[in-house]
């Protein structure tokens, strides 16, 4: 059969726009970025000068409780200009991956409740969630793509837009199981995502936790294709870095479970959001109108299961952040 692009778009509340008029402008001078990475020569520029700057950071960054990076380099009096790059970066990476590898005491259960509490504010006061949920939008469109590579299908690019909607374009069989499980893992994805997260953090892995975040960030930061998109993807990874770096042990704990309680409580809001667009007649072209269409079984099936799932996952992985470490 033919190949076809098969489309599907996270619809937030109110209805998903467009993007603004900019944002589709620019959209073919990130397509061009992206695939210029994918070039030898344009890499090996870029992974160059992220060796100078890397270099540059083991040279100057103070040492933290949480990664003493530059206290092997300094230790001998400092480096010259003409020191070894190479060298440098071996010991950020190096110290980065015993931070990430290396399990940490859980907080106290006050801080674990305390970070819980917050999540479920962010979740429930809207001002504050109209904001937070492009958090969520990234999760819910990496949940696609990665769904799309597993079954074989082309990834052909991810777009955010400022009204918190999403858009994953893969190419492959316009039926199939392939095309199931991209539409289908959306929604449930950031529940996912945050039950993974509490797996990590049961086993004491926070800064690991918050390590692994920013490299699938960075990954998924390679298939966006609209500006409002390597926005929102950068300012969430920066923030990610500055705590994982520069943070002590117990705020990058903290953030870690604020995160992961984020995660799971906020992936329930969306599907209540799904189902009253739906109601409305405003949601045609939703993941459980495609899955409807897929399968033949009606949206409102898919949109119970995305609402068993992520609730699921929330009491699951609650129950690990909550009981005792195993």
């Amino acid at each position: 059969m033919p190949d076809a692009a098969a489309r599907v778009r996270c619809v937030s509340s109110p209805v998903a726009r467009a993007g603004s008029a900019a944002e589709h402008d620019m959209e073919d001078v990130i397509g061009v970025f992206a695939t210029a990475m994918s070039c030898s020569t344009a890499r090996g520029v870029v992974l160059g000068g992220l060796r100078a700057v890397c270099g540059g950071m083991a040279r100057v960054h103070a040492p933290t409780p949480s990664l003493a990076v530059a206290r092997a380099v300094l230790s001998d009096g400092g480096t010259t200009a003409g020191g070894d790059v190479a060298s440098s970066v071996g010991d950020v990476v190096g110290q980065v991956w015993q931070a990430a590898t290396t399990p940490v005491p859980p907080p106290a259960t006050a801080v674990v409740v305390a970070m819980g509490a917050l999540a479920l504010a962010v979740v429930l006061v809207t001002p504050v969630w109209r904001v937070a949920r492009h958090v969520v939008t990234i999760a819910h469109e990496a949940a696609h793509a990665l769904a799309a590579l597993l079954t074989g299908r082309r990834l052909s690019g991810i777009r955010l837009h400022s009204d918190t909607s999403g858009l994953t374009v893969s190419s492959g069989r316009p039926r199939g199981f392939g095309m199931i499980l991209t539409a289908f893992l959306g929604y449930v994805g950031p529940g996912l995502i945050g039950l993974g997260a509490a797996a990590l953090l049961r086993q004491g892995y926070a800064v690991g936790l918050l390590w692994l975040l920013v490299v699938l960030l960075a990954l998924m930061l390679l298939q966006i294709r609209n500006w409002f998109g390597l926005w929102s993807v950068l300012v969430t990874g920066a923030a990610l870095v500055g705590v994982s770096w520069w943070a002590t042990p117990d705020v990058q704990s903290a953030v870690a479970y604020a995160v992961t309680w984020f995660l799971l409580l906020g992936a329930v809001r969306p599907v209540l959001e799904l189902q009253s667009e739906r109601a409305r007649g405003r949601a045609a072209t939703s993941d459980a109108d495609i899955l409807a269409r897929l399968t033949h079984v009606p949206g409102l099936f898919w949109v119970g299961v995305f609402l068993v799932v992520t609730l699921g996952a929330a009491v699951l992985g609650g129950s690990w952040i909550v009981g005792p470490a195993a």
